[in-house]
């Protein structure tokens, strides 16, 4: 189990564990990073935009291996909802959130000259403003606390580019740039900010999509497994992950 925060701090911080606020974790790789950080003892808030049902699901596997969780729903591209939601569960002080993993997001395809504007905007809004809004409210008490750990679920589209994804990848390359400028100020005071960019994830995303021919351009012939992406993450939430700050991983079978 991680130890929290750093052992110079003041004793009755070092007392308390950090809650991890994950975000989009109904299912899929957001469900899998919540129920990696509940086994190595954080409280989790699980944050869901509609789903109610596989939320539910998912706090119910997670509770069943032992973990706590509390639901959340907000949409994250909705500041006043999201900043509503985050005051709520900031004014428990003795219950301090360490620990947030920016996963939400939603992809909707298509050739550029086809693109129509509601998905330009709910692609970018959801992965950015989300960024922001979620971000902004929680950091400020981790450089206070000295202690903290932002994570953000960027993608090889954001890397690489990907045909039919302008939205989505300059979405997701948005990310990438906000995670690096957002270390740099925050290093100082023990709070680290990094960046998950998986490849092709076995999840509902990438369903109905030409799977076979995708394996082909994929040197380790399969997809990922969200588990496989929830284990990183959980890496980057810890001490041992203390100096690694800035950086975006890449979780792709060799793809990129």
């Amino acid at each position: 189990m991680s130890t929290w925060p750093a052992k110079d701090l003041a004793h009755e911080i070092s007392l308390v564990k950090p809650r991890a606020l994950v975000t989009g974790a109904s299912r899929g790789i957001g469900a899998a990073i919540a129920a990696a950080l509940a086994r190595v003892g954080h409280e989790i808030v699980l944050n869901y935009r509609s789903n109610e049902v596989a939320a539910l699901a998912t706090r119910a596997a997670i509770e069943a291996a032992g973990g706590t969780v509390e639901l959340a729903a907000f949409d994250v591209s909705d500041a006043r909802a999201t900043t509503e939601a985050l005051e709520r569960l900031l004014a428990d002080e003795q219950r301090p959130i360490g620990v947030v993993v920016n996963n939400a997001g939603v992809a909707r395809d298509a050739p550029f000259p086809a693109l129509e504007r509601d998905d330009w905007e709910q692609v970018t809004r959801t992965t950015l403003d989300g960024f922001y809004n979620v971000t902004r409210l929680l950091v400020m008490p981790m450089v206070r606390r000295r202690w903290g750990r932002i994570i953000n679920i960027s993608s090889v589209s954001g890397v690489m580019g990907n045909r039919g994804q302008v939205n989505y990848a300059a979405a997701k390359a948005g990310l990438i740039g906000a995670t690096r400028a957002l270390a740099q100020e925050v290093a100082h005071r023990g709070v680290t900010v990094n960046a998950i960019a998986p490849g092709l994830v076995a999840t509902d995303m990438i369903a109905g999509a030409p799977v076979e021919v995708i394996l082909k351009q994929i040197p380790m012939r399969r997809l990922g497994r969200p588990e496989e992406v929830a284990s990183l993450a959980a890496f980057l939430a810890s001490d041992d992950a203390g100096y690694i700050t800035g950086q975006v991983i890449g979780i792709n079978g060799g793809l990129a």
